[in-house]
């Protein structure tokens, strides 16, 4: 008793800050050390990426395995929505195969965090990512902005002719030439279509099927029918701020409507089979040399300036955080996606990543 009193007697005279956890700290170590302690461990890192191309984040695996020799980073790319339940499937078995994701499902980040399964950590350069854009106790950080807009062919079309607004792709020039993604099919797209209904009605999508739109299973597939010249132009994909002067495609904004923006999250799993390779690739991400690389959008980071002399993304006509919200309303969600169902039709097509399985290879 006299210990338990005077245990308690220390504790009152305590402060109470000292009490508590402390806050956990931004990592500390530079990259070469990073790297070092990765190498240790093996040198292995499992990624599951959303996108939908196969093998659609092949640069940033060779980006990061020249950066650091010896090093063996695999992204897997896959559908964020498909990576979503394959996590929570694996969650359930006891296994988890990727030690980081970074998929656009921002809800089950927050649900992975409540239920304990996330490796909290502040990467190097944590403190300079936008507040909106990481989760205060370190759960998870966005990596990237991504957004969406008209995507045109330049040989097709000249930017001054090119689309801008949505009420411009049903120009009578654009008709047949149009590619869109399946919005039942793709969270983002859904928002995309989403918000364009909630300006001009669904009397525009009645409009817009009368343009002969050919559809396809993922923004990037379209883009690389644009980019190909397999068709003009389409309003819901993403690309680079500053293109090449001989890409064969652009990216631009609108003029008058609103556009989606995004964080794209990721996070390291509590039970990583590789955590200091992980922690390595996520201080990477955010360094200021990958965040202000060429061929990107919105860098995360306040004191990385975006390619092109663009302003940072909360200066547009986008809300980045406004999509959180709409993937956590799930009960909405589905029901637009119910209702621009009936005007398309069902989706087409395989899976374009063409991954399948639990523990896909």
């Amino acid at each position: 008793m006299l210990a338990r009193r005077s245990l308690l007697a220390l504790g009152a005279l305590l402060p109470v800050r000292a009490l508590a956890q402390a806050p956990l700290m931004v990592e500390t170590r530079t990259l070469e050390e990073l790297y070092q302690a990765a190498r240790a461990e093996g040198g292995n890192l499992l990624v599951y990426g959303g996108g939908d191309l196969p093998n659609g984040s092949a640069g940033t695996e060779r980006a990061f395995n020249q950066r650091f020799p010896g090093m063996k980073l695999r992204i897997l790319v896959d559908r964020s929505k498909y990576h979503a339940v394959r996590i929570d499937n694996q969650m359930a078995r006891g296994k988890v195969a990727c030690d980081v994701a970074h998929i656009l499902t921002i809800d089950r980040f927050d649900q992975w965090k409540a239920e304990g399964r996330l490796l909290a950590y502040k990467p190097l350069g944590w403190d300079h990512v936008y507040a909106d854009f990481r989760d205060p106790d370190g759960a998870y950080t966005a990596i990237t902005v991504f957004a969406f807009s008209t995507v045109y062919n330049t040989a097709q079309v000249t930017e001054a002719d090119a689309p801008r607004d949505a009420p411009d792709f049903l120009h009578s020039r654009f008709k047949g030439r149009i590619v869109l993604g399946y919005p039942q099919d793709d969270d983002a797209l859904l928002y995309q279509f989403d918000r364009i209904v909630s300006v001009h009605g669904w009397q525009y999508i009645e409009r817009l099927l009368t343009q002969d739109v050919h559809w396809v299973r993922g923004s990037a597939p379209a883009r690389v029918m644009v980019q190909k010249g397999e068709k003009a132009v389409t309003f819901a994909a993403s690309g680079p701020l500053v293109a090449p002067a001989d890409a064969p495609s652009r990216f631009i904004l609108p003029t008058n409507d609103s556009f989606l923006s995004w964080p794209q999250p990721a996070a390291i799993f509590r039970d990583a089979r590789h955590p200091a390779a992980a922690k390595l690739y996520m201080s990477w991400l955010l360094s200021r040399d990958v965040q202000g690389a060429p061929g990107r959008q919105w860098p995360v980071r306040a004191d990385v300036p975006a390619a092109g002399g663009f302003k940072p993304v909360f200066e547009y006509n986008t809300q980045p955080g406004q999509f959180r919200a709409f993937l956590s309303d799930r009960a909405r969600l589905e029901r637009v996606r119910d209702q621009l169902e009936q005007y398309i039709g069902p989706m087409q097509g395989p899976n374009p990543t063409k991954v399948e399985g639990l523990y896909p290879q």
